[in-house]
């Protein structure tokens, strides 16, 4: 049996559909975000907590120069290490036949009769490598992807100055490459860069490393630390030109999705609260218009005996349905998009499977916390419906006070219309009803401005990134650093206009208690190419004597310019100084350190000696370049700028283009729903108002002007501080998402803004028309009658 209440319930959410249905959708989008990022870090981490475990991924990672295998024995002896497994890593460049330039990629060795202890590989098509086969690798599935390599094709390596010819025999992943990219490379670049497998054998002797490893990775005991190990590990292998060993989590592919996960974590918590925000406040005005309009109603129902308990139940059912149908919308609209970031993230994280998994927590958190934002907008509203007497509630509110507005008392009444003033005194008499409204419409607009932030942020990071810090058409990298005097053979290639040195070396800065692994670059101190520049794109002129960092990587360290950094150099002579940090630059992509040539050679110990160069090129003879530069030996890699730039669009910046258009979408929802619920409430609280006016003479057209003029009012006051409170917004939320592997730059463009103007005004426009026409439909006896 229903009971009267609950058939009260149903006529009034008959009644309210509109209004109820509003409310719902801004729940559920704010429930969709929650319930779409929390299923997306439950998928990634549980995907790549699977993934490590089946396939044995390392936890300790180096690289060196050049170690015998007896050397590999003592690592083991290590305490607290428990699997070791040397191989050799070498940078290789390939020749395509359908690319004009030449692709470079990493090439690993796999052991020659035994399936590898650490890092094993998943066949994705083809078949394994068999023992004793010579001129067959495996290739990495995102560069075979990128290139459309099938089994059996052959692809031209040049193996330390050799040009040799090798037949795909599988397509792998591999849990060191989820994020295949150049090391020291915070972009990919999988059309021109790939990861390759060989036998052990074949690539020792093409490096003459017979019996040597120049890799190492292992595993560590249960309950061992991970940094005595590398202290220890380091010690060892110095002599081996050790590079500095370092742990899983600064493996930066490791990195990669971890990043992803901690954006996600902010994405969960940040749009949802905004969203339920303005839920609540809806919800209120909701509530509070209903109560408003049934007072004579509750005092029917207490004088027939119902308790207070049972009437604030009953409005509790009715916000409560409005949470029901906001969390299904927020279920399916979570799983929906779920479904398509994970698709999306197939372009750049290689799992052998990654499938959206739903986290079935957030289902139950979703709810709870839609109810706790739906209790938190009407608990003043059902405490006042409960307390409420019914001696007084059976009669009408006592008229407002009508007197005559703040604008009117400037001596200027006489030239403003009635309806005008009319509404200006309806919105000074109900100052709280306005607050919650405007509080309404500015959350409205606020959020109308992050998702376009995020836009325009990663059209900044492509225009600075590949315009303004890189100037150069392609960078050269060479298999060993060599005298600068290997700038001349760059030079005499065809189509090359221009040519700038620079050298990487690898390094570790520390300043206090923190440290981090990275290729300091030299550049010259006159370049034109390579630029570093601060926070006002001014470049910052290399000192010849200093360092300058990334601003991320100085928060990373917690140094501040003017702070001595100390460097441990990790190749050749292996000198540790003191450098001071004299800048901070401006980047948006991995974090760098940058010293001028000279000065980092001096660093070193060393002469006039460079690890590449960057070259700009004619655009005509660009195609004549690649083929000439596919014949030079001492080439190890090279990173184009125009293929980074279109990677990056593909992926990184797609992903990012996706989760801003779902956001895009919802916060407009948002902004319509919350102008048509106000402009509802307005022309229900006000019928017996409206219709009076129009017994005493006023046309059809005045009476609108009323609720359209407090609207634009009330839309006014709101958007300006909509807009403020949009800045805020983004603020926060663009700083908690940036990490080290990709940054978005606040952009507040003008746009941004009116686009925001824009909706809110489309919406307060389509809400007037749909409450005119409400109000040309309005039947003025029974409005003139009582008011329930």
């Amino acid at each position: 049996m229903i009971s009267h209440l609950d058939r009260k319930l149903w006529r009034d959410l008959r009644r309210m559909t509109g209004q109820v249905l509003a409310v719902a959708l801004v729940m559920g989008c704010g429930l969709a975000m929650m319930i779409m990022a929390r299923s997306l870090i439950h998928s990634l981490e549980t995907t790549r907590r699977e993934y490590y475990e089946g396939n044995r991924f390392a936890e300790v990672f180096a690289h060196l120069k050049r170690a015998p295998d007896s050397i590999a024995l003592r690592v083991a002896e290590i305490p607290g290490v428990a699997t070791v497994q040397p191989a050799i890593s070498v940078q290789v460049t390939l020749d395509l036949p359908e690319m004009d330039e030449p692709a470079s990629g990493q090439v690993r060795s796999l052991p020659d009769f035994a399936e590898p202890q650490l890092n094993r590989l998943f066949l994705r098509a083809g078949e394994w490598l068999k023992p004793g086969s010579r001129r067959e690798l495996l290739v990495g599935e995102a560069f075979a992807e990128a290139n459309e390599l099938k089994i059996g094709d052959r692809l031209a390596l040049l193996l330390n100055g050799r040009r040799e010819q090798f037949r795909v025999a599988g397509i792998v992943l591999s849990p060191e490459f989820i994020f295949e990219s150049r090391p020291g490379a915070a972009l990919p670049d999988n059309r021109t860069y790939g990861i390759f497998w060989m036998p052990y054998q074949e690539l020792a002797s093409a490096y003459d490393l017979d019996g040597a490893f120049n890799y190492l990775s292992l595993t560590l005991s249960p309950g061992a630390s991970a940094r005595p190990v590398i202290a220890a590990l380091d010690d060892l292998l110095e002599p081996y030109g050790g590079r500095g060993a370092y742990g899983r989590a600064d493996h930066p592919s490791h990195i990669r999705v971890s990043d992803e996960i901690r954006v996600l974590h902010t994405l969960a918590i940040g749009f949802p609260v905004v969203f339920l925000s303005v839920a609540a406040f809806m919800t209120n005005a909701v509530l509070s218009r209903l109560l408003n309009l049934q007072r004579e109603q509750i005092a029917i129902l207490k004088a027939f005996g119902f308790t207070n308990r049972q009437i604030a139940f009953h409005y509790l059912k009715f916000a409560f349905v409005m949470v029901a149908i906001g969390t299904v919308l927020g279920w399916l609209g979570g799983i929906f998009l779920g479904h398509r970031i994970v698709d999306m993230y197939h372009l750049f994280f290689r799992f052998p499977e990654l499938n959206f998994r739903l986290d079935r927590s957030a289902l139950a958190l979703a709810l709870l916390v839609c109810a706790g934002a739906a209790a938190v907008g009407v608990f003043g509203a059902v405490r006042r419906a409960a307390r409420l007497p019914p001696a007084e509630a059976m009669r009408p509110e006592p008229p407002a006070n009508y007197r005559p507005a703040l604008v009117e008392k400037t001596g200027v009444a006489h030239l403003l219309s009635h309806t005008f003033r009319i509404a200006v005194r309806n919105v000074e008499r109900k100052p709280m009803q306005a607050l919650f409204t405007v509080a309404g419409l500015a959350l409205a607009t606020g959020i109308l401005i992050v998702p376009n932030a995020f836009r325009d942020g990663v059209s900044e990071v492509m225009d600075f990134q590949w315009d303004v810090l890189e100037r150069q058409d392609v960078d050269i990298g060479l298999t060993e650093p060599s005298s600068i005097s290997v700038r001349h053979r760059f030079e005499q290639l065809p189509g090359v206009v221009s040519v700038e040195p620079f050298r990487y070396a690898f390094a570790r800065l520390r300043f206090g208690n923190r440290s981090r692994q990275i290729a300091i670059q030299g550049m010259p101190a006159d370049g034109a190419l390579g630029r570093v520049v601060d926070f006002q794109t001014k470049e910052i002129p290399l000192p010849p004597h200093g360092l300058i960092v990334s601003a991320k990587l100085a928060e990373v360290l917690g140094a501040r310019v003017g702070d001595e950094l100390i460097v441990e150099v990790l190749e050749g002579k292996r000198p540790v100084r003191t450098v001071p940090l004299v800048a901070l630059a401006q980047d948006f992509a991995g974090v760098a350190a940058y010293m001028d040539l000279q000065a980092l050679n001096r660093l070193l110990g060393e002469g006039d000696i460079i690890s590449g160069a960057g070259v700009t090129l004619d655009g005509a003879r660009r195609s004549e370049f690649y083929r000439s530069l596919k014949e030079v030996p001492r080439v190890s890699w090279l990173a184009i700028k125009d293929s980074l730039r279109a990677n990056f669009r593909k992926t990184t910046a797609a992903s990012i283009g996706l989760i801003q258009t779902i956001y895009l979408v919802f916060a407009t929802v948002v902004a319509f729903g919350v102008v048509y619920n106000n402009a509802r409430i307005s022309l229900a609280e006000r019928a017996r108002e409206l219709a009076t006016l129009r017994v005493v003479g006023f046309s059809r057209r005045e009476v609108g002007g009323v609720l359209v003029t407090e609207l634009v009012i009330l839309a006014l006051i709101a958007v300006p501080i909509g807009l403020l409170l949009g800045t805020g917004f983004a603020t926060a939320i663009l700083k908690q998402v940036n990490t080290e592997t990709v940054r978005l730059p606040l952009v507040l463009t003008l746009g941004n803004y009116s686009f925001a103007v824009l909706v809110v005004t489309i919406a307060s426009a389509l809400s007037a028309l749909f409450v005119l026409r409400k109000l040309n439909q309005l039947n003025l006896v029974g409005a003139l009658k009582a008011p329930e």
